[in-house]
């Protein structure tokens, strides 16, 4: 289905697309820091609705052809110490977001499988609305404790380096960082299209700081987590250096009864090769909903 737009209120405004059997059981997908919807790859989505799932990906508020956010930019030093003054909206109003989109399409209860920042996300709509969510797929995560799953610090000039404002270089720099913090040895050929196809979407710099200020303002989610009823599996890379095993491992062990999926050599990103074992893993954990429960609608 072409793109559509959903007004949630006159600050937000969330473009989305399906794919599936809009009978089907919904599965949200939930998109990380400074990534568009796009990143979850079109086939990735379709594969997902051929297994039975109608499946939504959407831009995060701040991001692609979602409405930017009208609030100040945080500065470097706010982001770097942590402030969590530098913060205009928080995980909590993120995961509303992915409700109110639901209501949008009618749909009381879904599945939901988050990535990164849109983990995090996933995990907070399953803490905060348990009778919506059925299941919870957290992939490439964290809790948001400090000791587990932070990224080194000499990946910082990596990720605070500015892209070029011109299109080819700016899909250089975003396959150049991916090269940095992707699988080693995957072939870039995905990700120069998804970068390719987020800049002739749109880009937002500033809205990529305020999501990270959203995720700094949510501190140490681990008490949460311990909250949430929702089957879950846990997906993780062991050689992602972004957010390292640890924090997979942190989140398993937070989340009552979850399921840890590591995928050996995988990185800070969705490869190809490693797409059965994630598509495996999220439809073998909604299937724990029980029959009948997970078409719900």
């Amino acid at each position: 289905m072409a793109e559509q737009f959903c007004t949630i209120s006159d600050d937000v405004e969330l473009c989305y697309e399906t794919f599936g059997d809009p009978s089907d059981p919904a599965l949200l997908l939930v998109m990380g820091l400074a990534t568009q919807m796009v990143g979850w790859h079109e086939d990735f989505c379709a594969q997902l609705a051929a297994r039975g799932f109608l499946t939504i990906r959407f831009d995060n508020r701040d991001i692609g052809r979602s409405k930017a956010q009208n609030y100040p930019v945080p500065t470097l030093k706010q982001l770097l110490m942590r402030d969590k003054r530098a913060a205009h909206y928080t995980l909590e109003h993120m995961a509303d977001d992915g409700f109110a989109l639901l209501d949008h399409l009618d749909i009381e209860r879904a599945h939901v499988a988050g990535v990164s920042m849109g983990g995090m996300i996933a995990q907070t709509m399953a803490a905060r609305r348990p009778e919506r969510v059925l299941s919870l797929a957290s992939m490439l995560s964290n809790t948001g404790a400090l000791w587990s799953g932070q990224p080194s610090p000499r990946l910082y000039p990596v990720l605070l380096k500015a892209p070029p404002r011109e299109r080819d270089g700016y899909i250089d720099h975003a396959a150049w960082v991916f090269s940095k913090i992707g699988t080693p040895g995957f072939p870039g050929e995905d990700l120069r299209e998804m970068a390719a196809r987020s800049y002739d979407r749109g880009l937002n710099p500033a809205g990529s700081m305020r999501q990270l200020a959203a995720i700094i303002a949510s501190g140490d989610r681990t008490p949460l987590l311990r909250t949430i009823t929702a089957p879950t599996v846990v997906i993780h890379g062991t050689a992602d250096k972004l957010v390292p095993v640890s924090g997979g491992k942190a989140t398993a062990k937070a989340i009552p009864g979850a399921r840890l999926v590591l995928i050996e050599g995988m990185g800070h990103d969705l490869p190809r090769s490693a797409w059965p074992r994630m598509l495996d893993a999220i439809e073998e954990n909604a299937a724990r909903v029980g029959e009948g429960v997970a078409g719900w609608r």
